[in-house]
């Protein structure tokens, strides 16, 4: 099997991440570790033993496969565009931007450049999430009418740039649109804040066709993490820890805990995203993907500004 030479952009807890897991995967080549943070990126690349470097360009020049952007979001742009005009292939952290105008320049270059981008909405790589999915396709629940998740914990003081819409609530408006097989159509949003600059509570209302609903709560005030989600469909309940990687199916019979083999999601998503680069085909959640999580997610902020719902439909156009 090929070596595929690979790099990371940002040398933070995700990217720390990122980069630990290349060093795992055997096929995988890292040759370095860029961070503004010179001290940041020395630390890095020596536990994982590969170069540093503090402009990531130079990282480019390295005749690289493929990239990781894990810098914060305010910054994807424009370490995307230029990801881009070196024609290598990237996978960016969610979300995809800090805005919908960045994560459309994003798109656009992205397509001028015939550059492969997965977009980190991890938990589509959870195996709970996973068998779920396996589940929904196999009509073991029935029609899925409703979903709803709990995605609350402690604040982390490294979320500056953005409110817990964009920061954690992406994630469950991929989950869900991803376990339904469709984009949303409208979003109504209830949030507010209470510490920080942006919203650090919020509970959306998600509306898919033709009267399917996703239900999102979430917030930075919770002292202990929790992360859960429940599918309702016309022949029984499913309900899925992420944290455990489990999954169980209530029927009005019987109660069956479904066999979930557990795997760390990045490196699954991770894995996902190299056979992507060597098999030159399209990764899933694309670019457009993050640009739609990204819609819905400022959609919702537009509706609790607002207090009134918001159609999804026109903002992808």
């Amino acid at each position: 099997m090929k070596s595929i030479k690979v790099g990371v952009i940002g040398a933070g807890i995700m990217g720390k991440h990122h980069a630990r897991v290349y060093s795992e995967i055997p096929f995988a080549n890292l040759v370095g570790v860029a961070d503004l943070n010179e001290e940041k990126a020395k630390g890095v690349a020596r536990e994982f033993k590969t170069q540093a470097f503090t402009d990531f360009e130079e990282l480019l020049t390295k005749d690289l496969d493929a990239v990781s952007i894990a810098v914060p979001t305010s910054l994807h742009k424009d370490v995307a565009l230029r990801v881009a005009d070196y024609g290598i292939d990237m996978i960016i952290e969610k979300p995809i931007a800090d805005s919908v105008e960045n994560a459309r320049k994003i798109v656009k270059a992205v397509r001028t450049n015939d550059v492969k981008v997965m977009v980190g909405h991890i938990e589509r790589f959870n195996p709970a999430v996973l068998k779920l999915k396996e589940l929904i396709r196999r009509g073991e629940l029935g029609s899925i009418i409703a979903i709803s998740c709990k995605r609350v914990g402690p604040y982390s003081p490294r979320i500056r740039d953005v409110g817990i819409i964009i920061d954690l609530a992406v994630h469950e408006i991929d989950t869900i649109s991803f376990l339904y097989g469709m984009r949303a159509d409208s979003v109504y949003a209830v949030a507010g804040s209470s510490f920080h600059k942006w919203e650090d509570y919020a509970s959306l209302l998600i509306k898919f066709y033709p009267d399917r609903v996703g239900l999102v709560d979430t917030n930075w005030l919770t002292p202990t993490k929790v992360r859960t989600l429940n599918a309702v469909g016309t022949k029984g309940v499913a309900n899925l820890n992420y944290l455990e990687q489990s999954l169980e199916v209530v029927r009005v019979d019987k109660k069956v805990v479904v066999n979930v083999e557990r795997r760390e999601p990045l490196r699954n998503e991770l894995e996902a995203f190299l056979n992507c680069v060597m098999t030159n085909t399209e990764p899933e959640p694309s670019a457009e993907d993050g640009l739609y999580v990204l819609s819905v997610a400022t959609s919702a902020i537009k509706s609790y500004k607002s207090g009134l719902p918001v159609e999804i439909g026109g903002i992808l156009a």
